[in-house]
């Protein structure tokens, strides 16, 4: 059962229509049933065949006006590394030590991990702690580099990870309700644009095969989006 909050907006939508972008956002901002400054997302599905590693569509890009979401970052480094993650701002800094927390405390006060390459044998043997969450450092995502300052700085600045799941659709997120049309549309342009220079060369047919979004608590605006 949907809440009353959720049914009211819904009957403010033309479930029918397919919006433009900026039209979609207003009326997401317009319908948005909850008091909390509410996430927007975007979904898009692509017709790709995701079984097939050639179809994979998945990369990064750093919003022009951020996510509205304070990340906390842990970055698993030793030396010189572990010092310039601490001056870049990195919430929590250690190599070991982290690793047992993680697994003897079930530890996970971070929303992304962030390792160089030669810690990447210590990393690896979480994979089946850290792959269901999401928080597995990965070389395509940016998150395995020993540029950890540069990394640091993408991830606190608003970089998201757009990336095709089983059902070959993205859900990105790109914004807050508070940022108004105008930067959220910014936002989503630019998720818009990655993803489709991403297309694979083996995708065949339509890319674009549908493109919505909605507000965390909000029904889901279908969007007019020209096929690329």
């Amino acid at each position: 059962m949907k809440g009353k909050k959720y049914v009211d907006a819904l009957k403010k939508l033309d479930r029918t229509k397919q919006y433009d972008m900026a039209e979609a956002i207003e009326k997401a901002l317009e319908i948005a049933p909850a008091k909390f400054d509410e996430t927007l997302e975007l979904h898009e599905k692509l017709g790709v065949d995701s079984r097939h590693a050639d179809q994979q569509v998945r990369g990064v890009v750093v919003l022009p006006n951020g996510t509205g979401k304070s990340v906390r970052v842990l970055v698993i480094a030793k030396g010189a590394k572990a010092d310039e993650a601490t001056a870049a701002g990195a919430d929590y800094v250690g190599a070991e030590d982290y690793i047992e927390k993680i697994q003897k405390e079930n530890w996970f006060d971070f929303d992304v991990m962030i390792t160089t390459p030669d810690m990447m044998g210590l990393v690896g043997r979480m994979g089946k702690i850290l792959g269901p969450k999401g928080l597995m450092p990965n070389p395509k995502s940016g998150t395995v580099t020993m540029d950890v300052a540069k990394a640091i700085h993408d991830v606190k600045a608003g970089k998201v990870e757009y990336r095709v799941d089983k059902q070959s659709i993205c859900h990105v997120i790109f914004g807050k309700k508070s940022f108004g049309k105008e930067k959220l549309l910014e936002n989503v342009t630019t998720i818009m644009d990655a993803i489709i220079k991403a297309k694979p060369a083996s995708a065949k047919g339509t890319y674009l095969k549908s493109v919505a979004i909605a507000t965390t608590m909000g029904p889901g605006i279908k969007v007019n989006y020209r096929n690329n």
